[in-house]
């Protein structure tokens, strides 16, 4: 990769420290990773609305959506999925030195691409999420109908059917959504963020009052 020349970084007077301050709560990555249709979306846009409803400054960075503008010009080669996550980690750190709890909802597939992702996270702020679902249950769902075209031969390099998923080794927390309640899955995270210090441990468990499960 072609590195710029001639930059240098300016320091901001207002900082993230600052920042954290005016928000009430501390800024992370919410990294969610897990096959499609483990249920990340949906995971991280309930985590957001629960967040938003307690004050706290968010962003969601939607696989499908910054595949629309920032990364629009990859495609799924190993290569490309590399480059995408590696803008995607790059944009969740200007997000966390904005004050902003940013939650980032890829598939990731590769080990070493999530972890070239930590590795520009100070320590504490790049929290893993495994979305754990099993991949006959994933096909099952099929939300975008991607499974059935990927069995077709319509869908090249697909993870899970021609490319390979390697699940997190030691995430911060593992998810199983696969069975639980989407509320359970939201409390979950929002429990670890308490835990953390991330967020005040005055705030409330998640108030979803539906039943609803990761889909």
């Amino acid at each position: 990769m072609k590195k710029s020349t001639n930059t240098i970084w300016h320091h901001a007077t207002v900082t993230r420290n600052r920042r954290e301050q005016q928000n009430g709560h501390r800024s992370v990555v919410l990294w969610f990773t897990g096959l499609s249709g483990a249920g990340k979306s949906t995971l991280a846009h309930a985590v957001e609305e629960e967040l938003h409803r307690q004050g706290c400054r968010t962003f969601v960075l939607d696989g499908d959506n910054v595949r629309h503008g920032l990364c629009a010009d990859l495609g799924f080669s190993a290569e490309d999925r590399t480059e995408n996550i590696r803008r995607i980690a790059e944009t969740a750190k200007l997000l966390t030195e904005a004050g902003v709890i940013a939650m980032t909802a890829f598939i990731s597939p590769f080990r070493s691409d999530r972890e070239r992702a930590r590795n520009l996270f100070s320590h504490g702020d790049f929290i893993e999420i495994y979305c754990q679902a099993p991949l006959e249950l994933c096909e099952q769902r099929d939300v975008k109908g991607l499974y059935r075209r990927a069995r077709a031969g319509e869908v090249k390099d697909f993870t899970g059917i021609s490319s390979p998923y390697e699940p997190p080794l030691s995430p911060e927390l593992v998810v199983a959504t696969d069975s639980l309640p989407l509320e359970d899955c939201v409390s979950q995270v929002l429990t670890l963020l308490r835990f953390r210090g991330i967020i005040s441990q005055g705030k409330n468990e998640s108030q979803c009052d539906s039943k609803r499960h990761v889909s």
